[in-house]
């Protein structure tokens, strides 16, 4: 989700901010791919992998039992590739002892997260790009006032820009019950004196719970969440009252040493921020290895260059080798990830993308469009989702590799926003992932290659100029 009412609000600090950037080089190549990249034998792999624990490093023997487990699932050497993938491109480190449980819209989210502030004993951490004052958002808002009258620490920290909508007061109401609240790169560059910077946006949403559940994915703190996308009640809706459809969203539930990693990178971000009011030291996490997940943190940040789950999507989907299926919000990615689609296409790969055919930034819609044909042409099947709002940010490749956060595949994901995504290994979650995308697909409009080739003229020269407008939004 951009910026509630975009172009009204953020949208246009952006767009102002922006007009000194380039747009070409968003529009070239974002970076090279490595045709010679290629996985490692499962020895090698071994030896380049490292597995963590909530204690560090594991023993050799616990990391190969580990890996044969995930192997174990099924299609261990589609696993065994796309491990290989990652070692090679220096994503060494993996945290094991996981759970990872898929929550679909925000219903079901928030019924989660409410459940766990509930139970929060020690600490809460919450970073969203927006959080809003009013309906689910509000209720989320008083349980982390009540918590923190308990004696639970609460810090929150929220985009500037992306929650521009809300009152000061709603802010000011939860310092004075005790909640730590700091706002990244606020607009006022007075208000926090060297932490300033309008382009850079803090695009993640996470919560973290004493060391025990965290949650990430692409649902932010805001009422257009209140209703799920598959039911009826989001069909009753004013067609052009985007705000009121519904929303179709992914966030992920995790259980075990991820927790600890992502409350890391919380604190980092907290202190880099000059934020105020100290953060308790991390409690003691109930069980320190609660499943047999094996997931990789990425935490994007532009000071670190090109983010890296841009970079593991696109050798992920270099090596597939049965099927890519992505489900993407805002989709205007760089020239190497068209071409490492398409190829994937042409070489037998089923490649499905699942995208917006309405959308809260409709300039971004038409971007994605804009590369429509192409994609077509080398076989990859495109289908746009009408009935809801598309806004979730997945993706899953031969069934072993799968990908849930805050990332788009669009210019600010990849290169100026702060984004949070985990990377899920193994057939078992897979299968999960790719249950929903079935789901997904059958709420969907195909995209037919014939009847897109006669798209009018003007349909044609909007899809160029959102092209190349789009870094600006």
């Amino acid at each position: 989700m951009k910026a509630p009412g975009s172009w009204g609000r953020a949208g246009w600090v952006s767009l102002l901010v922006a007009l000194w950037v380039c747009a070409a080089a968003a529009c070239g190549s974002l970076m090279e791919r490595d045709h010679q990249l290629q996985p490692l034998p499962p020895r090698q792999t071994a030896e380049r992998v490292t597995l963590v624990g909530h204690d560090g490093p594991v023993s050799e023997a616990t990391e190969a039992r580990d890996l044969a487990r995930v192997r174990a699932e099924g299609h261990a050497a589609l696993f065994e590739r796309q491990l290989g993938v990652l070692a090679a491109g220096g994503d060494t480190q993996l945290l094991r002892g996981n759970t990872a449980r898929l929550l679909v819209d925000g219903p079901q989210t928030f019924a989660a997260m409410k459940s766990a502030i509930t139970a929060a004993q020690h600490r809460i951490l919450v970073e969203f790009y927006i959080v809003e004052d009013e309906g689910v958002a509000a209720e989320v808002a008083d349980l982390l006032r009540s918590k923190a009258a308990a004696g639970v620490s609460v810090a929150l920290m929220y985009d500037s820009v992306g929650s521009l909508g809300t009152e000061a007061a709603f802010f000011d109401r939860l310092r004075e019950g005790g909640v730590a609240v700091c706002a990244f790169n606020p607009i006022n560059p007075l208000e926090r004196p060297g932490h300033w910077g309008l382009m850079q946006r803090n695009h993640r949403k996470m919560l973290a719970v004493d060391s025990d559940v965290a949650f990430t994915g692409g649902i932010n703190l805001s009422n257009v969440y209140a209703e799920g996308s598959f039911g009826s009640a989001r069909r009753r809706k004013a067609p052009e009252d985007i705000d009121r459809q519904g929303w179709r969203d992914t966030q992920v539930e995790l259980h075990g040493p991820v927790v600890s990693a992502l409350a890391t990178v919380f604190r980092e971000s907290w202190a880099r921020q000059g934020c105020q009011g100290e953060l308790p030291p991390a409690p003691a996490p109930r069980v320190a290895a609660p499943g047999q997940r094996v997931v990789k943190l990425v935490a994007g940040n532009p000071d670190h260059g090109v983010n890296p789950t841009y970079k593991a999507l696109l050798n992920a989907i270099d090596a597939s080798q049965r099927s890519v299926e992505l489900t993407m919000a805002y989709f205007a990615p760089g020239d190497e990830l068209i071409r490492a689609l398409c190829d994937a296409a042409r070489r037998g790969v089923a490649v499905a993308l699942v995208l917006p055919g309405r959308s809260d930034v409709a300039l971004v819609m038409h971007a994605a469009r804009s590369r429509y044909a192409q994609l077509l042409a080398a076989g990859v099947r495109i289908h746009e989702m009408k009935g809801a709002v598309m806004h979730a940010k997945t993706a899953v490749i031969d069934g072993v590799f799968s990908s849930v956060g805050s990332s788009n595949l669009d210019w600010r994901s990849i290169v100026i926003n702060n984004e949070m995504d985990v990377i899920v290994l193994g057939d078992d979650f897979g299968e999960q992932m790719q249950i929903l995308f079935a789901r997904d697909l059958a709420a969907t409009q195909p995209i037919d290659a014939a009847r897109w080739a006669e798209r009018g003229l003007g349909q044609r020269v909007l899809e160029g100029f959102a092209r190349l407008v789009e870094p600006l939004l």
